[in-house]
């Protein structure tokens, strides 16, 4: 039992240093923009999600080459876009109006991306031992990375035009600006070693807690692991509500996911033992399944957009949300 607290002490202290660096990585990046006037179209919409989704990215590819741990890296990268969305609840629960009425429609590019990455790595899951690969890698991870390249052109071109006349392009550079530019991506790129450095030892942790409590690695790395990694997307989500930047909180969260799908071909790339995807159990593809609902609810929200709250503090397009995310969680708890 000693080492199971070990094991749980150190994946706690893993979590709050990403958390605490994830927050701080979101803050010198949104200060960036700022500086530098690339606009928070890209800077939001792309950087900033590819950013807080930067626990996902070394999680996974820390769990596939050094922990050799397929499910784990999968039940990351499922269960991060599951919690993602899962946020949009906690946030909407948090205002009077329905939140998705409060944001732009054009949120929906980035949720079509989503569903169109996420059914790819369904495919490649379901079509595993079909699919032909290029040395180890799955052709399906090439697919990936292609989705998520159009996704950051398409998202960039249709969000660049309306954002850029709200937030000027043109910064005039001055020596103060350019000293701050360089004291601020020198912060930028400290957290993100933090980061780096307590996501690589946060499935070595993981792994042996489910191994101690016999949780298994896909409902582990679906629940608490991938929760741990998409904290630093509440805690982005959750300082936007508060200076009332909304579109900047949905964008991310859907941004985000996308970038997951790619974390998810990049993790094939790394585990050089074959083809990622014939590793990963069957039981994600509910996940997979579950998370496209989920999207294509905040589609139908994003389309409609409700006027007011159904459901006490929600809407119902966030309540199904928490409702799906309760289902899945039970099911993969039971059949571990």
């Amino acid at each position: 039992m000693d080492n199971l607290y070990l094991n749980i002490l150190g994946f706690l202290a893993c979590a709050l240093v990403i958390i605490y660096s994830g927050a701080k990585l979101s803050f010198y990046g949104d200060k960036i923009a700022n500086l530098t006037g690339m606009g928070k179209a890209w800077i939001g919409l792309i950087l900033m999600s590819s950013v807080t989704s930067l626990p996902e990215l070394i999680t996974g590819i820390s769990s596939v080459a050094i922990v050799k741990a397929p499910n784990l890296a999968a039940g990351d990268v499922f269960g991060s876009c599951v919690f993602n969305l899962l946020i949009l609840s906690f946030l909407d629960a948090r205002i009077k109006q329905p939140i998705l009425s409060m944001v732009k429609s054009s949120h929906m590019v980035a949720a079509i991306f989503g569903i169109i990455s996420l059914t790819v790595a369904g495919l490649a899951i379901y079509l595993a031992d079909e699919a032909p690969t290029i040395l180890w890698i799955s052709s399906f991870s090439f697919v990936l990375f292609a989705v998520y390249l159009i996704a950051v052109w398409s998202i960039f071109k249709y969000e660049h035009s309306a954002l850029t006349e709200a937030w000027p392009v043109e910064i005039p550079q001055t020596a103060a600006n350019a000293a701050d530019l360089k004291k601020t991506i020198g912060e930028f790129l400290l957290h993100a070693l933090i980061v780096v450095c307590a996501a690589i030892f946060l499935p070595y942790f993981g792994q042996q807690i489910a191994l101690y409590t016999g949780l298994g690695n896909s409902f582990f790395g679906t629940l608490f692991l991938a929760a741990a990694t998409s904290l630093p997307e509440l805690v982005v989500s959750l300082a936007a509500l508060k200076i009332g930047s909304l579109d900047m909180a949905v964008g991310n969260l859907l941004g985000s996911n996308v970038f997951n799908m790619f974390v998810l071909g990049l993790d094939d790339v790394f585990y050089k033992e074959g083809s990622l995807f014939k590793e990963i159990s069957p039981s994600h593809l509910l996940s997979v399944f579950v998370t496209i609902i989920m999207t294509a609810i905040i589609g139908l929200g994003l389309l409609f957009k409700p006027q007011k709250k159904q459901l006490w503090l929600l809407s119902l397009d966030t309540f199904l949300i928490i409702v799906l995310y309760v289902m899945l969680m039970i099911y993969l708890f039971l059949n571990t």
